[in-house]
């Protein structure tokens, strides 16, 4: 008996040891080596602006609500919620699969015999039974262990997929919110040039009343404030739009919103983008893509489980009777216990065909992490870039917009004492116009790139 017991603890422990050669471990690929990145950035602080929260990136308290308010509302941040919800539900069920299963049964039976079967003669029979089953599957193979894994990363990445989520949210509510700056910046300006134009259509008409100017001098300046009173319309109805993009990024129905102006923006984060392996600790999205490889190379485990006899220990017992008011007797107790190993031979390809499955999506999987990862390093490369080109065109804009403007009071001063003629004025309003919305409009495409950065490192989402 000992040495039978002996060979069965020594055939068992083989089985477990092979386990480890059917369930692998995961290991990041190789083609993240982290030499492979840091060969132009090896000097640079570690720091990072994605470990800046939002709260402290964005310091206008408008915006903050606008943030907060969408992290409550958005749908997209709602349904982000749910999916995280369901990958829980698989997480505990994953966790209690090394678990024995329990069953209950109480069961009334009635026969009738027949006459000419083999029981004939035997009339009728009650059965009646209480009992409970009790299941256990070994997990020699690792299948069970490599399936709790599996839900596993699908819970976390459900989790970084809800952090994706935030931070998209976040960098499109910033932007839109900066654009809507713009907006009001461009629209204030257009407003002083149309009160400007009034003031040089009432200019134009005296200098006509006093021989010193031609009706083509007023009519062309009355054309210029057409031109302006235009685009303030346009500038009006873009800035409806905005609102209600914003408003639908929020949650709600379009309606007016508050802020502030670009004079109140203070960004004083330093552009500190750190090493860009730090993108996998960073960015949610990254995290996501490994965690999705992650468990498509726990279910290939799976799969390959599925080629190997499985051993289960199954029990049953409870009471039986053919009498009810003897059902309670000791006599009607019965137990049984059955140790079962099972070995697919022949199923119509069906385990071979999971397992090329497994590997083709875990290939897939692979390659998106791959993709994932390669795209945030180009995301934070050109946003750094164009937020460093657009600070730099900021700087020449001023001086443009500087020239224009100098340009329009000594094209006017000359035209007052008859030095020049007006289609000087003209042009030089018109380029000084066009130059001061442009500048507006890269200020806040300036912050724009800002945001960019801020979410191409991963920031936002804490």
């Amino acid at each position: 008996m000992k040495r039978q017991i002996t060979f069965g603890i020594a055939i068992l422990g083989l089985i477990t040891q092979q386990a480890c050669f059917v369930a692998r471990d995961y290991t990041r690929p190789e083609m993240f080596d982290e030499m492979g990145f840091r060969a132009d950035t090896a000097n640079m602080d570690t720091l990072t602006m994605a470990a800046i929260a939002w709260r402290d990136f964005f310091n206008d308290p408008i915006l903050q609500s606008y943030i907060e308010e969408g992290l409550q509302n958005n749908l997209d941040i709602r349904t982000a919620l749910a999916q995280i919800a369901a990958a829980e539900a698989w997480l505990r069920q994953g966790k209690a699969g090394s678990l024995p299963t329990l069953n209950a049964n109480a069961t009334a039976s009635h026969f009738e015999f027949s006459e000419n079967g083999q029981s004939r003669g035997a009339g009728s029979v009650n059965v009646f039974e209480l009992g409970a089953g009790l299941s256990w599957e070994a997990d020699i193979w690792g299948k069970i262990r490599s399936t709790r894994r599996a839900y596993q990363a699908r819970y976390l990445q459900s989790q970084a997929a809800h952090q994706a989520v935030k931070t998209r949210l976040i960098a499109g509510i910033a932007t839109l919110y900066y654009d809507l700056l713009a907006i009001d910046e461009q629209m204030d300006i257009t407003r002083a040039t149309i009160e400007n134009r009034k003031r040089s259509l009432a200019t134009a008409i005296a200098l006509k009343n006093a021989g010193l100017g031609t009706e083509a001098d007023v009519k062309q300046t009355e054309a210029q404030l057409y031109t302006a009173q235009a685009i303030l319309i346009d500038l009006q109805k873009q800035a409806r739009l905005y609102e209600s993009a914003l408003s639908i990024l929020l949650g709600s129905s379009p309606r007016p919103l508050a802020r502030s102006t670009f004079d109140e923006q203070i960004v004083d984060t330093v552009l500190l983008t750190g090493v860009p392996l730090q993108l996998l600790a960073n960015r949610p999205d990254i995290l996501a893509a490994e965690y999705n490889l992650i468990n498509a190379f726990e279910l290939t485990n799976v799969a390959r489980s599925n080629f190997y006899p499985s051993l289960t220990l199954s029990a049953a017992g409870g009471l039986e009777s053919l009498e009810l008011q003897n059902l309670f007797s000791l006599n009607s107790l019965f137990a049984s216990v059955v140790g079962g190993l099972t070995q697919p031979i022949l199923n119509g390809r069906r385990i071979r065909t999971q397992y090329e499955v497994a590997q083709a999506e875990q290939e897939q999987a692979r390659l998106y992490y791959l993709k994932t990862f390669l795209t945030a390093t180009a995301e934070v490369s050109d946003a750094l870039y164009s937020f460093d080109a657009t600070t730099r065109k900021i700087e020449v804009r001023q001086k443009e917009y500087k020239a224009y403007n100098d340009a329009v009071q000594y094209s006017e001063a000359l035209v007052n004492n008859g030095l020049t003629n007006y289609l000087q004025v003209l042009i030089a309003r018109e380029r000084s116009l066009a130059s001061s919305l442009t500048l507006a409009e890269n200020k806040a495409t300036r912050l724009k790139y800002l945001v960019q950065l801020y979410e191409a490192l991963g920031g936002g989402w804490k």
